[in-house]
């Protein structure tokens, strides 16, 4: 068995409007702002010992400084590197102290597309907790969608160098990768190489609703929900940002037995995606779907 990662830790987006992008997340989404070191904020989710999940940074253009998961140990971390190594991807920095507030050991490279990925571990834990009834908001992150232009060859690459394994398939186009056994912590689709969108999990499908009521009273406008995937059979609703990141509440998600699952593969239909039909009942509700390359691409991270 190669060495695997074993959770998504975080995302790091640049954005033109750094104030807006700040209150976002901080006042309206339900994150907490941790810290702030040489232009980038930091912002955790309550339920999560992570001690960041999302960090921003002004910049001209929108863009994904990093992807970075996390590992159990600075064995594991230099096993990773080697994988890394040998599937044959750009090396940023080698396996050392991590930058940034939190500490920890890391390494950096940039995937088949030019993604910068950190891979870490030894990160100071934050003293996390369980959220209260009617709270409505993110107990950590759940999963990332990436589009590239080859899936078949982004997933064989994922499972070679982090250690990911395959849940499942919609068709031959949308891949569910685990590292851990929730479901998926990693979701790739075809298109131009960028983000999709980034998952938070809260706590239950009544909280769903209340961060949607949430969302409606504070004008941010929904983009596609509410409703519930079948792979997976988590639900969801979808917003952008101010600056126009796509961001998913969702609950549920389903945890897998690694010793006995076996992927399936789901032919596609709108009951795939949305099996209670009721995403599109708004008019005008439509999944997001980025189909520009990031403007991050090959560029080491600020």
């Amino acid at each position: 068995m190669p060495a695997s990662v074993n959770d998504l830790h975080y995302v790091a987006l640049a954005v033109p409007d750094l104030a807006a992008e700040r209150a976002f997340f901080g006042e309206t989404w339900g994150l907490t702002e941790v810290g702030e070191q040489d232009g980038k904020v930091y912002f955790a989710a309550e339920g999560s010992p992570h001690p960041f999940v999302i960090r921003l940074r002004q910049d001209d253009e929108r863009k994904t400084d990093l992807i970075g998961f996390s590992a159990s140990s600075r064995a594991d971390v230099d096993a990773l590197f080697a994988q890394v190594q040998a599937a044959g991807s750009k090396i940023i920095s080698q396996p050392g102290a991590a930058d940034g507030p939190a500490g920890g050991y890391a390494f950096r490279f940039f995937d088949p597309d030019g993604r910068a990925i950190e891979v870490i571990c030894d990160t100071n834990q934050r003293a996390h907790r369980r959220l209260a009834k009617g709270e409505a908001i993110p107990t950590g992150l759940s999963h990332i969608v990436l589009h590239t232009p080859d899936p078949a060859k982004l997933v064989a690459f994922y499972e070679a160098a982090l250690g990911f394994r395959l849940t499942d398939w919609i068709g031959t186009f949308m891949a569910f990768l685990r590292c851990n056994p929730v479901h998926h912590r990693l979701a790739i689709l075809p298109g131009p190489p960028a983000l999709n969108h980034v998952a938070f999990d809260v706590s239950s499908v009544d909280e769903m609703m209340r961060g949607l009521a949430r969302m409606h009273e504070k004008g941010i406008t929904l983009s596609w929900g509410p409703g519930r995937h079948t792979a997976g059979n988590n639900t969801f609703t979808y917003y952008l940002t101010p600056n126009g990141n796509a961001v998913e509440y969702t609950s549920d998600l389903e945890e897998v037995d690694e010793a006995s699952w076996q992927p399936t593969v789901y032919e596609f239909s709108p009951s795939i995606t949305d099996q209670w039909g009721t995403g599109r009942i708004i008019p005008g509700n439509v999944p997001h779907a980025e189909m520009t390359p990031d403007k991050g691409l090959w560029q080491v991270p600020a």
